[in-house]
């Protein structure tokens, strides 16, 4: 099996890829990376060899010789290798541009703020309680659904762009999934949430929730 997947059962970034492994079809070995036993795997050595930035997901293809990080580089990458399957980013110029606009959204503006790292950090350095910690990204996932939902209002259909799953849909199921995790209410979402049931629904998301997962704690 040429393609490996580091990462971790509950990051949002990690559950991109494989979303987008499994609408394409795609076999992989999946290397689990716990992020917090033993002082977070991803510090130790071996996984600094692969990503020294210390982040999962990374994606090994060894056909290629090649490691790659950052979800939407590796979602990218292989929409393009394996292009028979399941596009994920338009061959139209400007309806690739808005898919990949609201991909960043999500992928560079809402997730980072949530990133387990920003969170060890105000707990850390900023004497943050629990409660704290989620109201924080209650706050940030209000926000930026907010501009997500009302987009939509003008190009959904049945998934974020019409009727076909692209790296937008793949990217907020997702961050739906921070949001509830942290008891944000979606009702003020009805669009998003329609959209997240739409994909649910079908098995390639189905498999790739963080609960199917083998490292999810039982």
């Amino acid at each position: 099996m040429s393609l490996k997947l580091y990462g971790y059962w509950r990051s949002s970034a990690t559950y991109r890829v494989r979303i987008a492994m499994n609408l394409k079809g795609l076999d992989y070995e999946y290397v689990p990376v716990h992020l917090v036993k033993e002082g977070g795997e991803q510090t130790h050595e071996v996984f600094k060899r692969l990503n020294p930035a210390q982040l999962v997901p990374a994606l090994v293809d060894d056909d290629e010789d090649f490691v790659l990080n950052q979800s939407l580089s590796i979602i990218e990458y292989l929409d393009e290798k394996y292009p028979d399957t399941c596009r994920l980013i338009p061959e139209h110029a400007l309806e690739r541009a808005r898919v990949r606009g609201l991909a960043h959204d999500i992928a560079m503006e809402m997730q980072p703020l949530g990133n387990l790292r920003v969170l060890n950090a105000l707990r850390d350095d900023f004497n943050a309680d629990d409660e704290d910690i989620a109201a924080w990204v209650r706050k940030w996932s209000e926000k930026g659904f907010q501009a997500i939902e009302r987009r939509l209002q003008t190009q959904a259909g049945k998934y974020c762009f019409d009727f076909n799953v692209t790296m937008a849909d793949v990217c907020l199921v997702p961050q739906v999934y921070i949001a509830k995790r942290f008891k944000l209410d979606m009702t003020p979402f009805p669009l998003i949430s329609k959209i997240v049931d739409n994909c649910l629904a079908l098995d390639a998301f189905e498999k790739a929730r963080p609960e199917n997962q083998p490292d999810c704690p039982e």
